[in-house]
C-alpha cells in the first residue's frame, strides 16, 4: 500500500508540474486542417476486456479513413478502474495524454481543474444525433465546472443495477442449505462452503466469499464486490444521500461494526485470500474454476455464452441462483448504491490546440447512428449478424458472430455507440442461449432479476467532489491495515482513525459534498 501512495503521489506531482509548465490555454484557436489524414490516438473501455483488444483488420480504421480522412489509433485501457486511472494519470503527468480517452470522474475531474481537457461546450452542436440520444441536461451537468463550460462528454456505460449477489445453488443443494435471507444465515454458507467440501473433491480448496478491490468516485474502499455486506450495515457506497443524514458513510457506527463482520470473515479463512491481490479478469477466471461460491457480479460477465462457457465446462451441472442481500442486524439490506452509469470521453487540450476536435466529433456522431452504430455494436451485418424474426439483430452462429469468441473482438467499442437503454439494444445484446445440460440462460433474464432484487438510491453521490490524493491514500491505506491485522480493529483505534482522517480533510470533504448535493437536489 505504501508503494502505491508513493507512486500515486509522484504522479500527481509530475501532473501538476506539467501543467504549469506547460501552461494549457484554454479556447486556444485551432491551427489549420491538415491535407493528408488526421491522426487520432484513443483510449477505450473495452466492452469484453477477457476476449482481447480490437483487431488491427477492424473494418472501422478504413471506413473512418475513407469517409472522414481520419487515421485511427485505437489502444484498450486496463480492465481494473484503479489501473485505468494510473495510466491516464501517468500519462497526463508526461505530457503524454492521448487525443481522445475515456476517464473516469475523479481523474476527469483532477484534470480538468488542471487545464488538461478540452472546453467541449460548443462540440455539442456538431453531434446532433449523439446528443439527442445520450446528452441529456443531466449528463451535461456532470461534465460541466464551475464556470458553467463542459469539459467531457458524459456517455452512458453501464445499464443501472446491472449486477447480483450470486450463490451457487449446487453447492447449496449438496450441503442441504437453504438459501440465506440474514448476515447470520450468510456467514454459515460462507462456513459450510469453505469447510465442508461443497464440490466434493475431497479437498479443502473451497473458499465463501470471493471479491476483488474495485472502487470509484460513490464506491470507496473496500469497494464495489463487498456492497452486499455493506448494505447489511446501512452503510453501502461513499454517501449517505439521504437529508436527515447526509454526509460520508465512514462516520457512521455502523461502518466500524462492518469491518468487525468483514474481519471475521478474513480471520476465519472464508474469502479468497488473493481477494486484495485480484484484478478482474483473475476474480471472474477464480469464480469459473470454482474457487469461492458467493460474490457480487454483473449480469453479462455472468450469465452471457461466451463469458459463462469456461464454468459450464467445468461444471456442467453447476450453476448460481441470483439472491436478495442480506439483512443485518437492524434490518437493513442492499446490493448497493444505485447510481446513472455514466462515463466520460475527455478531448484533450492539446489535441484541441492541434485542431483534432471537430475530426473527433465526426466519428463519435458517425459511432451514435446508422453505418457506425452497427459496426460497432454488433460487427458486419452478414458476417457477424444478422436480423431476426423479432425484427432486431441475432448474432450468426459460431466464433465470429458478436456473441462469439472472435465476434467478440470486433464490438470492443461497442460502449461508444449504445445508450444502453432500448430493448432493441438488450434484447440482440443478451440473446438466449443453452448450456451443456440443456438449461437455457440468458443475460437479459439476469438483469431483469438482479433489477428487482434491493437497491440504495445513490443518484447525484457520482458527481460529489472527490477527497485529495492523499486523503484517499490515508483512508483506503488505514483500512487495508485493519482487515490484515497490520493495526488491530478496537473501537479505540477506529476512533483515532477517523479523527486524523477529519483532520486530514475528511471532515471539510464531507461538508463540501454535502453542500453540493443540497444545492443540487440529490438528497432524498
Amino acid at each position: 500500500m505504501k508503494k502505491t501512495a508513493i507512486v500515486v503521489l509522484a504522479v500527481m506531482l509530475l501532473l501538476a508540474q506539467s501543467v504549469f509548465a506547460n501552461g494549457a490555454q484554454e479556447g486556444a484557436a485551432a491551427p489549420a486542417a491538415q491535407s493528408g489524414p488526421v491522426h487520432i490516438e484513443m483510449w477505450y473501455n473495452a466492452t469484453q476486456t477477457e476476449v482481447g483488444p480490437l483487431p488491427n483488420d477492424w473494418v472501422g480504421y478504413q471506413i473512418l479513413k475513407d469517409k472522414f480522412n481520419i487515421d485511427l489509433e485505437a489502444s484498450s485501457l486496463p480492465s481494473a478502474y484503479g489501473d485505468q486511472d494510473m495510466k491516464i494519470q501517468a500519462a497526463a503527468a508526461a505530457d503524454q495524454l492521448p487525443d481522445f480517452f475515456c476517464a473516469s470522474r475523479e481523474v476527469w475531474l483532477r484534470l480538468a481543474q488542471n487545464g488538461m481537457l478540452a472546453d467541449v461546450t460548443d462540440l455539442y452542436a456538431k453531434m446532433p444525433n449523439r446528443t439527442r440520444i445520450m446528452f441529456d441536461e443531466g449528463a451535461i451537468a456532470y461534465t460541466t465546472l464551475d464556470d458553467g463550460r463542459s469539459y467531457g462528454f458524459a456517455t452512458p456505460s453501464a445499464i443501472s443495477k446491472n449486477e447480483g449477489l450470486l450463490i451457487r445453488e449446487d453447492w447449496l443443494n449438496k450441503l442441504g442449505l437453504k438459501v440465506p435471507t440474514t448476515l447470520d444465515e450468510l456467514y454459515d454458507v460462507l462456513y459450510a462452503f469453505r469447510n465442508n467440501d461443497p464440490d466434493g473433491n475431497g479437498k479443502k480448496d473451497t473458499y465463501g466469499y470471493g471479491a476483488f478491490v474495485e472502487t470509484n468516485t460513490y464506491e470507496a474502499y473496500p469497494g464495489r464486490r463487498f456492497e452486499p455486506l455493506m448494505g447489511a450495515f446501512g452503510v453501502e457506497g461513499t454517501w449517505d444521500m439521504h437529508k436527515a443524514s447526509a454526509g460520508l458513510q465512514i462516520h457512521k457506527p455502523e461502518f466500524y461494526d462492518f469491518l468487525v463482520f468483514l474481519k471475521k470473515v478474513i480471520d476465519n479463512d472464508l474469502i479468497d485470500p488473493n481477494w486484495m491481490a485480484y484484478k478482474k479478469d483473475d476474480f471472474r477466471a477464480a469464480w469459473k474454476q470454482g474457487k469461492f461460491g458467493v460474490f457480487r457480479e454483473q449480469n453479462s460477465a455472468y450469465a452471457s455464452q461466451n463469458n459463462f462457457t469456461p464454468f459450464d465446462t467445468n461444471f456442467p451441472d453447476g450453476g448460481f441462483v441470483i439472491v436478495e442481500p442480506p439483512v443485518g442486524p437492524n434490518g437493513k439490506k442492499s446490493i448497493g448504491p444505485s447510481v446513472r452509469g455514466l462515463r466520460i470521453w475527455c478531448i484533450s487540450q492539446k489535441a484541441f490546440e492541434e485542431g483534432k476536435a471537430d475530426k473527433i466529433c465526426e466519428m463519435f456522431e458517425w459511432m451514435a447512428d446508422g453505418e457506425g452504430y452497427e459496426l460497432c455494436g454488433w460487427g458486419i451485418k452478414g458476417e457477424q449478424w444478422e436480423i431476426g424474426p423479432n425484427g432486431v439483430p441475432v448474432s450468426i452462429n459460431g466464433e465470429k458472430g458478436f456473441d462469439g469468441p472472435i465476434g467478440q473482438t470486433y464490438i470492443q467499442l461497442r460502449s461508444m455507440a449504445f445508450n444502453y437503454g432500448s430493448d432493441y439494444e438488450l434484447v440482440s445484446r443478451y440473446p438466449v442461449w443453452t448450456r451443456k445440460n440443456g438449461k437455457q440462460q440468458s443475460a437479459l433474464w439476469a438483469l431483469r432479476e438482479m433489477q428487482e432484487k434491493t437497491w440504495t438510491n445513490a443518484a447525484g453521490s457520482e458527481a460529489l467532489p472527490v477527497p485529495s490524493t492523499d486523503l484517499k491514500t490515508y483512508y483506503e491505506q488505514g483500512i487495508a491495515e485493519f482487515l490484515t491485522g497490520k493495526k488491530e480493529l478496537t473501537e479505540a483505534n477506529w476512533k483515532a482513525f477517523v479523527e486524523q482522517f477529519d483532520k486530514l480533510g475528511g471532515k471539510a470533504w464531507e461538508e463540501e459534498g454535502v453542500a453540493k448535493a443540497k444545492a443540487n437536489g440529490f438528497l432524498y
